[in-house]
């Protein structure tokens, strides 16, 4: 596994998702990388006990910051991903041209 950020949030190329471990639970986002450039976020998923704490905000920006660090180009597939790019428009340039999300 591969620490991305400062939050011990990691890339787990095993699982194939990016995980954050907080108060002994596990959130993680799902990943497919195609090419080594493209990858497509394909779900993201927070404990019940963690909801409401703003974890997968955190999570979701935390994979971008990565994302944006490595020159991948994103594939916003799932619905909350695709909805935090929409309202931080820093990481709109990150989506493949003409995506819709």
């Amino acid at each position: 596994m591969k620490q991305i950020h400062k939050e011990a949030i990691y890339q787990n190329g095993d699982k194939k998702r990016f995980e954050w471990n907080v108060e002994g639970k596990t959130a993680f986002i799902e990943y497919i990388l195609n090419n080594q450039d493209e990858i497509f976020l394909t779900h993201t998923e927070v404990p019940q006990e963690l909801e409401g704490k703003g974890i997968g905000s955190k999570l979701v920006k935390a994979v971008l910051d990565y994302i944006k660090e490595e020159n991948w180009t994103v594939y916003p597939t799932c619905p909350f991903v695709g909805s935090y790019i929409k309202k931080n428009e820093e990481y709109q340039s990150l989506v493949k041209k003409g995506l819709r999300y």
